[in-house]
């Protein structure tokens, strides 16, 4: 491209068009006679005077194929624009040529291109060589490039889209082409499809090709190879689902389990705060159940599963999960020491020497021995005529041990329990209530009151009629109890034919038919009920209470009432 005739803005360069460049505008050229330098310098083609074969034109007419016409030329007939076009004399050899522009006709009104001639007559016809060889006229077809517009009338250039197919809907889906769903085999290429012929010949110039066009083309699904893909999808699916049951199996299938009730002895013991699955380690790791889950599921089947306490349990090695979970709510399997309500330190002493397999009075000696390093609290009675410090402490509640418990061990646990359960109770607000000499009196009163009571009703009741006896002005016993069971506490006993002349004449601290007031310490280890109906008794003015038969304890207010029932009792049991 040339550098010459450009004017102050450039043309956009069509490399597709020979003729189509920056090169200005009429405006923009040199006047008539004058050659592009101002005429300052000679013009070597001075002498050549072609006219332009455009400036009269005004391009009326639609272009044609270009291709058509190069066709035309080749077959040697005549051009439909031949007559429109200028003949122009056979000019002398390139090196006499003139200036082109140097006879250009004056401004007509229409616009100039500024561009050198157009195009050249093609072989053949007059004054048609110019020694550049066979020039084609690429304005003079109805498919030809369109001619430059002016500067006023040019619009923004849009970009060049890739070529398409002129009869492409943009509606319409494209089928697939690929040879396995058209039913082509793999060498079989898709121009064997059949399309409907175009009207049209290639524009490739050859004249033997042929394009494609839309028209109908053969659908050639195979069902073969659909029935081929479902049957390879339905065989991957059929793989996946196998290892994925597998695993679903191994994972989140039934959990491991033994069967039947097992065989042999375990002693497992279950810590206070434990649940399902902590229970279900335990016992898998001493061999009961097979695995954690299958105890689990087990005991969310059992109604009774979730109450399962702390303690120990005799098991049985390799069990099932069910039967093991039907053990441990059975009280009779586990291996605990269970120490009743109202029951005396001389008797839980020798059952957890028997529990222990220790020696009658192992137990007893160590509690005397280590009373000290038990954990008692600083409010226990400093009384020289207390029998046994621990009296009221060793708290009633089973207790698990195994056969390597010591019987300290066992000791400290229910010193503990019970300064847990004292101070729950608030036994030092009750002392104030009553005018009780601290708590230590208080669990005096609830130890009397479990062993004299039967039911919860008999408790509030009893506790009313130690309350009432105790007060200063109580002239009907004069302050004294005169309950037997502290008779019978210092006696090491349980008897109810207990006679008059024995029980009045006992000068020992603790019969409270000789003495006024409490005894020196509790006479037992009371429990939740008689604590708490040692704290809210009632308030009816009971005075006297009496048992005919040792199920029923009958409360009178007076003494004469109660003396009619004393009579009636020594009648049934043949005491005077």
């Amino acid at each position: 491209m040339t550098e010459y005739g450009r004017g102050p803005g450039s043309e956009p360069w069509h490399p597709e068009d020979p003729l189509y460049g920056d090169q200005g505008w009429g405006g923009q050229q040199p006047a008539h006679g004058q050659s592009q330098y101002g005429g300052q310098q000679p013009d070597p083609y001075a002498q050549q005077q072609p006219q332009d074969p455009y400036a009269q034109q005004q391009y009326q007419q639609q272009p044609q194929d270009p291709y058509a016409q190069q066709q035309q030329h080749q077959q040697h007939q005549p051009d439909p624009y031949a007559q429109q076009q200028p003949q122009y004399q056979q000019q002398p050899s390139y090196g006499q040529q003139q200036d082109p522009y140097a006879q250009q006709p004056p401004y007509n009104g229409g616009w100039d291109t500024g561009q050198q001639p157009a195009a050249m007559p093609y072989e053949g016809q007059p004054g048609a060589s110019y020694g550049y060889g066979e020039t084609n006229d690429y304005y003079g077809t109805p498919e030809a490039y369109p001619p430059p517009q002016p500067p006023g009338r040019r619009e923004a250039e849009p970009a060049p889209a890739p070529a398409q197919n002129p009869d492409w809907d943009p509606e319409v889906q494209p089928e697939e082409t690929h040879p396995f769903f058209t039913g082509a085999d793999d060498g079989e290429a898709k121009d064997d499809d059949e399309y409907d012929d175009d009207p049209r010949e290639s524009r490739r110039g050859n004249g033997d090709g042929e394009r494609r066009g839309k028209g109908k083309k053969k659908k050639g699904r195979s069902g073969c190879a659909c029935l081929v893909v479902s049957l390879v999808l339905a065989g991957g699916l059929g793989g996946v689902g196998y290892f994925g049951y597998s695993f679903y199996k191994d994972k989140f299938g039934s959990a491991p389990d033994y069967a039947g009730s097992g065989s042999g002895s375990v002693e497992v013991e279950i810590p206070k705060g434990a649940y399902g699955y902590d229970i279900g380690n335990i016992l898998k790791k001493a061999g009961v159940v097979k695995s954690v889950d299958a105890f689990v599921s087990a005991q969310n089947e059992n109604p009774k599963g979730k109450s399962i306490q702390a303690g120990v349990y005799l098991l049985h090695e390799e069990m099932s999960a069910s039967e093991a979970v039907k053990m441990m709510v059975d009280p009779k399997s586990q291996n605990l020491l269970v120490i009743p309500e109202g029951t005396r330190n001389v008797a839980v002493y020798a059952m957890v020497d028997k529990k222990l397999g220790l020696k009658k009075g192992t137990t007893q000696a160590v509690a005397k021995s280590k009373k000290s390093d038990l954990g008692l609290p600083d409010w226990v009675g400093k009384n020289k005529d207390i029998k046994d410090p621990l009296e009221g402490f060793l708290y009633p509640a089973a207790y698990p041990v195994t056969k390597e418990t010591k019987p300290e061990a066992i000791l400290e646990k229910m010193v503990s329990r019970s300064n847990e359960e004292y101070k729950d109770l608030g036994l030092e607000a009750a002392a104030k209530k009553y005018k009780l000499d601290g708590p230590w009196q208080v669990l005096t009163v609830a130890s009397l009151v479990q062993a004299e009571g039967l039911t919860h009703d008999d408790f509030r009741k009893m506790a009313e009629v130690v309350y009432n006896r105790l007060k200063p002005d109580n002239v009907e016993t004069n302050r004294k109890l005169e309950f037997d069971s502290a008779f019978n506490y210092l006696k090491n006993q349980s008897e109810i034919k207990i006679r008059s002349n024995e029980i009045r004449t006992n000068p020992d601290p603790y019969n409270t038919y000789y003495h006024a007031g409490l005894p020196p310490g509790p006479i037992g280890n009371p429990g939740d009920e008689a604590l708490r109906a040692t704290l809210s008794p009632t308030s009816s003015g009971w005075m006297f209470f009496i048992s005919l038969d040792g199920k029923k304890t009958q409360f009178t207010k007076t003494a004469a009432e109660h003396e009619k029932l004393n009579k009636k009792f020594k009648e049934l049991h043949g005491l005077d």
